[in-house]
């Protein structure tokens, strides 16, 4: 019985042990009055594949890239199929660069898109959206994460 518990245990912290890490997720970011349903992506591979090859995003949703500190973190639009809207947000959730109906990358090299400041978030959304609903550098964001299994 003793060893029937034991080998229970070992499999149970080995299964646990080849687990993906658990998510972070926000269901949605506000922006003054402009709500977004986002994903959220936090690990380096998917914030390197972020919204490229997608070929159409809703006014109200997007994507929000985690990064695990803040820093300078430019951007690019390679395999990018849609012109976006990128915003960089810092830890305060104060939004500190835009950078406005951001092109698709259509030939190498790709342009690099620089805040210029350090941000902890980018909230990536359809090109044209920060515009029409006024969003500026300044502006808060207001999100949750909360974290989740995979």
């Amino acid at each position: 019985m003793r060893t029937l518990l034991v080998a229970s245990i070992v499999t149970l912290l080995a299964l646990l042990a080849c687990a993906p890490p658990a998510a972070e997720t926000a269901e949605q970011v506000c922006i003054e009055t402009a709500c977004f349903s986002v994903e959220v992506v936090s690990a380096p591979e998917e914030r390197a594949r972020g919204l490229m090859f997608r070929e159409s995003l809703a006014p109200d949703a997007g994507m929000l890239f985690v990064f695990e500190q803040e820093g300078v973190y430019p951007f690019w639009m390679k395999n990018t199929l849609i012109p976006l809207d990128i915003i960089w947000i810092n830890a305060g959730r104060e939004i500190v660069s835009i950078s406005e109906e951001t092109p698709p990358c259509e030939a190498d090299p790709c342009p690099w898109y620089n805040p210029g400041a350090a941000a902890r978030y980018v909230l990536e959304i359809s090109g044209g959206e920060a515009g029409a609903r006024g969003l500026a550098v300044g502006d808060k964001a207001a999100f949750t994460l909360t974290v989740s299994p995979r």
